[in-house]
This record gives structure tokens, C-alpha cells and sequence, in this order.
């Protein structure tokens, strides 16, 4: 009953506010400086009462601290999806991901090793340490195997790079 008296209060007040903007005043000099000083209503009321109507019209904020907790507010469905895989590509072997490629071979090379991948799209690259991939960089090349650090666009996990390690010669049980 108190919150109804409240609220046929506030709408009162405002539309004495607004009764007392569209009519204009006898004269400039006698004009009130305020709108609710115009309707006869204190400051302080009418501040209070606007206030109150711009807190029921906005939901609070609210702050979520994990403390190494899942966020209950971010889906759990869109888990992992990349913003760049909208984008377009570039081309080449930036244009490629640590999962599109395989080793298909190594070569020695000034006395460090050069690496053969080949690419979803059926092509070969050649590559060496310190070459990018769209979400990783080469890190180093062995005669038998390279390593990639990929860059992890995770939100829920915690580490944001790993090491992937693609082999030369893959066997069924290292798929």
C-alpha cells in the first residue's frame, strides 16, 4: 500500500513537472529557475523521486568474481569459438591453422632444419623456426618432428598457449 502511494506520488509530481514546462512564464525575470521550484515542489523532493524512477528503469549491475570458478554467465554452447574465424584468411601458410597442416617431411639446411607441411588445401609449404600460422608460430624443427606453440582462444581455460608436436611419420596409434 505504501509503495502505491509512493508511486501516485512520483506520477503526481511529475506531471505537475511537466504541466509546469509547457506553460510558459509572464515574464523572463519571474521565471523559476527550476522546474520543480515551478510546480512549488522542493528540490530535494523532486531530486529523490528522480531518482528513484531511474533506478527502477535500469537493473543494477553485477560483478562476478570466479576465485578459479567456471562463469556461470558465459554459455557453455559458443565454448571455445574464435572471433577470427569469421575473417577472412590470409594467404599462404598465415592463412592456416596448427590443425589444418601436417609434417610431411624435413629438411637439413645451413646446418638447421627446414620443415614441409601440407595444408588443407593440398598444397606444400616450406617453413622454419619462427614462421606464423594463423593461432601458433613454429618453434623447432627436428629431423623427425616439429613443434608448434599454438595460441589457446579459450575463454574458459586457463593456460593460453600450448605446444602442439606433429610427427613425421604418424602411426595409428599416435593419431
Amino acid at each position: 500500500m505504501r509503495t502505491l502511494s509512493l508511486t501516485l506520488a512520483g506520477l503526481s509530481l511529475i506531471a505537475t513537472l511537466a504541466h509546469a514546462q509547457a506553460a510558459p512564464p509572464a515574464s523572463a525575470s519571474a521565471a523559476p529557475t527550476t522546474p520543480a521550484a515551478a510546480a512549488g515542489v522542493p528540490l530535494a523532493a523532486a531530486k529523490t523521486v528522480a531518482e528513484k524512477a531511474e533506478d527502477a528503469a535500469e537493473p543494477q549491475g553485477f560483478n562476478y568474481n570466479p576465485e578459479g570458478r567456471r562463469d556461470p554467465f558465459v554459455s557453455l554452447l559458443r565454448r571455445g569459438v574464435d572471433a577470427r574465424a569469421n575473417a577472412p584468411k590470409a594467404g599462404g601458410i598465415a592463412g592456416l591453422g596448427v590443425a589444418d597442416v601436417s609434417l610431411r617431411g624435413t629438411v637439413a639446411s645451413q646446418g638447421a632444419f627446414v620443415g614441409i607441411l601440407q595444408g588443407a588445401d593440398s598444397k606444400n609449404y616450406i617453413v622454419r623456426v619462427g614462421d606464423r600460422l594463423s593461432d601458433g608460430t613454429i618453434r623447432t624443427i627436428t629431423a623427425d618432428s616439429m613443434v608448434i606453440l599454438q595460441q589457446v582462444n579459450d575463454p574458459l581455460s586457463l593456460e593460453k598457449q600450448r605446444e602442439v608436436r606433429k610427427l613425421l611419420r604418424q602411426t595409428e596409434e599416435a593419431k
